[in-house]
């Protein structure tokens, strides 16, 4: 059966690059940028910025199950090593954590804008001061992920390959 996948590259992927990266990057910027209109909304009491923020967490919404699915193949053939695989477990779970948090999220927002779609309650921003903290950590870890631990970069692969890690 394996005959019939392809072969992995230098990467240790089977496409050219990493994909999980290019996604989530939508996601960040999508729900921080939510969060900021929201803000901009209720401060100039401009009810358009709200009408922003809420098309940004739906594209982020379905965003991030595409960024959880690139993650987890890419996660799995990552082959981590030591410290690195305590950091990816926690990246995994808040991954999939997120996901489900900023579904929640967007349907709380959905309620809302049927509502009132020209106001916003204070305790939704508060949540949103929190789902930008936790973007942020993920983004930390992820960025630790590459940059530190390098995991899928050409030099590490190598290494796992020849049992060097």
């Amino acid at each position: 059966m394996f005959e019939y996948l392809p072969p992995l590259n230098e990467h240790n992927l089977p496409y050219p690059d990493t994909l999980h990266p290019i996604v989530v990057h939508f996601v960040i910027a999508m729900a921080l940028f939510a969060f900021v209109c929201d803000l901009l909304g209720k401060f100039t009491k401009n009810p358009r910025y709200f009408e922003v923020s809420w098309w940004n967490m739906c594209f982020a919404t379905v965003s991030i199950f595409v960024a959880v699915i690139f993650g987890q193949v890419e996660a799995g053939l990552a082959e981590p090593y030591g410290r690195a695989e305590s950091v990816l477990n926690l990246h995994t779970i808040l991954g999939w954590s997120l996901s489900g948090i900023i579904a929640a999220i967007t349907g709380w927002r959905y309620i809302l804008r049927n509502n009132d779609p020209k106001s916003l309650p204070t305790a939704y921003l508060g949540v949103g001061v929190l789902l930008t903290g936790l973007v942020l950590f993920q983004t930390y870890l992820g960025d630790k992920l590459v940059w530190i631990y390098g995991l899928h970069t050409v030099e590490v692969v190598e290494a796992l390959r020849d049992g060097v890690l």
